[in-house]
């Protein structure tokens, strides 16, 4: 009879151990062990900067039609950026008549180019 017993006996506690293991009580008094921090929340804005591209240039009379995606217009007298292939090329003033998405500007300072990229930064 012990002979059959002691299998039995073996196989029940290879089903109890690691149930045993796995929970961990902690005795009253003692410090609770750390939670995970919690994870950062990302704070994401909007990309509120204009850009726009360089329609026409008007080497002679030194201005721009530059055009504006539909609701991102840029005010009267802002001063903004022309860029060609990630460098810096032009200053230009925004002077209007606005037709549509598109506005002129004047040319401050530099040169550009139909194609050019257009931005407030």
């Amino acid at each position: 009879m012990t002979k059959r017993l002691l299998p039995l006996s073996l196989l029940t506690l290879v089903f109890l151990l690691p149930g045993c293991a796995g929970s961990k009580h902690h005795a009253p008094g003692q410090p609770q062990p750390k939670a995970a921090p919690a994870l950062s929340k990302n704070v994401i804005t909007p990309d509120e900067s204009l850009a726009a591209k360089v329609l026409s240039v008007n080497l002679v009379g030194r201005f721009v039609v530059l055009n504006f995606p539909t609701g991102r217009m840029p005010r009267l007298e802002q001063h903004l950026f022309l860029y060609r292939n990630g460098l810096k090329t032009a200053e230009v003033k925004i002077v209007g008549p606005i037709q549509d998405t598109n506005i002129v500007a004047d040319i401050l300072s530099g040169e550009a180019q139909a194609g050019d990229t257009v931005s407030d930064q």
